[in-house]
């Protein structure tokens, strides 16, 4: 019976501090726009790896390899600093691809290991599109107790604002025919 005692005892002992010291989970997000233009118009600017000018917060973008799979896109951003994107996957048939960021810039997303999903969809018998695009990642600060501005708050809302914003822009760019 003591031993039994003594064992419950450790548990309890034990079990809050294996809960505290699991560190980040992983987050997801998803939003998704309609765009007055048919899915092959939004495919025709959205499937080129190599160019992003459409998303508000990208200055230029380099990728050397184009649409292959697995190349990698150089991104530079307006407020300044440098990030990585590797396309995982694409599909233009089904107009989806997969990007990969294993180090993000945290002034530009307060998250780590980014990965998206990008889809084109018809709506309204074809005429219009539906763009989704879902994000896993996990905060800005991999350890414990991070900073508030690199919270799992802090990285969801900033990725929603960059995925919100990049949608946003790239409805401007297709409905204005760029």
């Amino acid at each position: 019976m003591y031993r039994r005692l003594l064992s419950f005892a450790v548990a309890l002992l034990i079990l809050p501090a294996v809960a505290l010291a699991h560190g980040p989970t992983r987050q997801k997000t998803a939003e998704s726009i309609v765009i007055d233009a048919p899915p092959a118009k939004v495919w025709a600017v959205l499937g080129n790896f190599a160019d992003m000018s459409w998303h508000p917060r990208v200055a230029m973008t380099d990728a050397p390899k184009g649409n292959e799979k697995g190349s990698v896109r150089t991104l530079g951003y307006k407020t300044g600093g440098l990030m990585e994107e590797e396309l995982s996957r694409i599909d233009p048939d089904k107009m989806r691809l997969s990007t990969f960021i294993g180090h993000t810039n945290i002034d530009v997303i307060p998250a780590t290991n980014y990965s998206s999903n990008v889809a084109v969809k018809p709506v309204d018998g074809g005429a219009k599109s539906e763009v989704s695009w879902s994000a896993a990642f996990y905060r800005g600060y991999p350890n414990n107790d991070p900073p508030a501005e690199l919270n799992d708050e802090a990285a969801v809302k900033g990725v929603n604002a960059y995925i919100m914003e990049g949608l946003e822009g790239l409805k401007q760019a297709v409905e204005a025919g760029s």
